[in-house]
């Protein structure tokens, strides 16, 4: 056997050529690297400079709005002292006349200005005067505000500027105060309570989350409601006391800004800028990206104006110029390797084009045949879509006729009541026209005319018989509107007036008209009750003792959603047997004997509250009888007369 043969060591003139590829794969990939962060570093500050240059020319136009909201109306405290009433009532504060006197011209310059109030505060810091007073409690007449700091501040004879939540309603306000002076001395204070509305309608100029900071560094406006009374900066003790103590922010909780901010400020404390790690709204969970915060110092407020642009498109826009930059510098390195291999190149570059074209015709030929495939799918869809609707239309006419076939069968079984209410004022008329013709032979006139007044009032109470059941059996369409409750259900116990009283049925009705408001139609409401009384009344023929009771309260909904209202319908009746309550809303099934109903009644009654958003539920009572719950959405101003 021969020995293995021993492996042969890589000559030293092989292994030169090999170092010499590697070394000029290394220096191609240092060139494509240092070329992309190049054209990234260079793209990235470009595109910053040019973000920051038009947020801003945003953030002056913003800033010289804010000004122009604040400062319009800061001059007017200055002038108030300037009014003779205003020094009287302050010489005289119990004087009534001065008083009012001194609430009139100021509820008119106030009109005048379109502030939120002026008043004016004695040296005690109580209200003498104000804009809104007689407003019942937005009246700020008599009220305390010794410890708002615009009052320290005036009455030391400063002019005081402090954003502060008003007292009575937390409506944000600017107020800037003024001290009145009588001479020398310093008699009372007068301050304007600017809104702020016109601010937080302004945020889409700026087109990036923005807010507004006090003097205590603490967020009084925002684009971002999440934003709203936090602290940029942890505020020291004595801080959080003087706010409180000022209640300048009511009792709104100061917790610290959602994001870690990081100021740096100009020479003159006009500009600011800085990072942020966070996300640009809380309504994206403050994803964790970068982004760039510009302010501005608002002259002569010690306020401040952020803004937060996000550096997603700048990096973007830096990443694309990198990539390119990148493949300029490859380009370039494989630039000789593709002069060398232009002859293969181009036989591949065709082969390819030859590929590409006949996957292009396979492609064309595929959407050709599934685009033929999807328009049989549609107008095979179509036409269902169109019997579909055709087939629903002809089930809501069908229910429409059912519903009035329905009505048209309870007024026939009314008809025997009505007939008699109507009998007895047709005979009253028929002795009183007879009387008329006597009187009028006897030439007796007076008695002639209180005849045919009678004659009258009766033709109108058999009017008022009448009308309810006329509106009842009128065939119309189903429109919701704003109903009483207590009027539908005073229209359906109308009809049944006889019947309750033939059958010595104990009523009552716990409906008061103007209490409660459904919102649905009123003669298909009356015929659900109709419907309701009329099982009632069935359920107790046999019944010893006969009670039927109506009710009806609104009900609140839960958070978000509407109020409902409940009518309950309850009989001292036998209730439902356990069958009957499973079944009691199926169609055709009835407790009644052959021929005394269809079994259509209840159904087509829920039918009639889920076509309002509605629905009808039965049960059996703790003391005996069945209760019969007809739930309706609530009118929208239910709570208006």
């Amino acid at each position: 056997m021969s020995a293995p043969a021993e492996p042969t060591a890589p000559k030293p003139e092989a292994r030169l050529p090999l170092r010499r590829r590697l070394a000029q794969v290394a220096l191609a990939l240092a060139v494509v690297a240092g070329s992309g962060w190049l054209g990234y570093t260079v793209s990235r500050q470009h595109a910053t400079a040019a973000l920051r240059t038009e947020a801003s020319h945003r953030l002056d136009l913003f800033a010289m709005a804010v000004e122009g909201v604040v400062k319009r109306l800061e001059h007017i405290p200055a002038t108030v002292q300037l009014n003779p009433y205003i020094l009287a009532l302050l010489r005289e504060p119990a004087s009534p006349q001065r008083v009012d006197t001194a609430n009139a011209w100021l509820r008119r310059l106030n009109a005048h200005l379109g502030s939120i109030s002026l008043f004016v505060l004695d040296e005690r810091g109580t209200v003498l005067a104000s804009s809104n007073a007689g407003e019942g409690d937005d009246s700020l007449v008599g009220e305390d505000l010794s410890f708002r700091p615009y009052f320290l501040e005036a009455l030391s004879g400063r002019v005081g500027r402090h954003f502060a939540i008003g007292i009575r309603h937390g409506e944000p306000g600017y107020f800037v105060s003024h001290p009145i002076r009588d001479g020398a001395r310093v008699v009372g204070v007068a301050v304007i309570k600017i809104g702020l509305q016109a601010v937080d309608q302004a945020w889409s100029m700026l087109d990036a989350p923005a807010l507004l900071a006090d003097a205590n560094q603490v967020v009084i406006l925002s684009s971002e409601p999440a934003w709203l009374y936090t602290a940029l900066v942890e505020q020291p003790v004595e801080q959080r006391v003087d706010a409180q103590l000022g209640r300048l922010y009511s009792e709104q909780p100061i917790n610290p800004f959602p994001l870690p901010v990081q100021l740096r400020f100009d020479e003159d404390g006009q500009v600011i800028d800085g990072t942020v790690r966070g996300g640009a709204s809380p309504r994206e969970l403050l994803l964790r990206r970068e982004m760039l915060l510009i302010g501005r110092s608002i002259d002569g407020m010690n306020w401040r104006l952020l803004t937060f642009l996000d550096l997603r498109e700048a990096r973007n826009q830096a990443l694309e110029h990198a990539i390119l930059s990148s493949l300029v510098a490859g380009f370039l390195v494989l630039l000789s390797l593709f002069l060398g291999q232009r002859r293969s190149i181009v036989r591949q570059r065709l082969e390819a084009q030859r590929l590409l074209e006949q996957a292009n015709a396979n492609l064309e030929q595929k959407v050709a045949r599934r685009t033929r495939v999807l328009s049989d799918t549609n107008a095979r869809l179509r036409r269902e879509v169109a019997e579909r609707v055709q087939a629903e239309q002809t089930l809501r006419a069908a229910q429409d006729e059912l519903i009035q076939a329905a009505k048209l069968a309870v007024v026939g079984q009314l008809a025997a009541g009505i007939t008699h209410e109507l009998t007895q004022p047709l005979g009253a008329i028929r002795t009183l026209s007879g009387n008329a013709a006597e009187f009028l032979r006897r030439g007796n006139l007076q008695a002639v005319a209180g005849n045919l007044d009678m004659v009258a009032r009766l033709s109108d109470q058999m009017g008022g018989i009448i009308q309810p059941l006329k509106a009842f059996a009128r065939k119309s369409p189903a429109l919701p509107a704003r109903c009483d409750v207590a009027v539908a259900v005073g229209n359906a116990l109308f009809l049944f007036q006889q019947r309750i009283a033939k059958e010595e049925v104990e009523l009552h009705n716990d409906c008061e008209p103007g209490q409660v408001f459904a919102w649905c139609d009123q003669n298909r409401l009356e015929q659900v009750l109709i419907n309701l009384v009329a099982n009632a009344l069935d359920a107790m023929k046999d019944a010893p003792h006969k009670a039927l009771t109506l009710g009806a309260v609104l009900e609140p909904g839960a958070a978000g959603e509407r109020a409902n209202v409940r009518i309950d319908v309850l009989d001292s009746g036998s209730g439902f047997s356990t069958q009957a309550l499973g079944r009691v809303f199926e169609p055709f099934f009835t407790t009644k004997p052959v021929g005394a109903g269809l079994g259509l009644g209840l159904v087509i009654s829920r039918d009639i509250a889920r076509d309002f958003h509605g629905e009808l539920e039965a049960a059996n009572r703790p003391e005996g009888g069945a209760r019969l719950t007809l739930r309706l959405p609530a009118a929208p101003d239910n709570h208006e007369p």
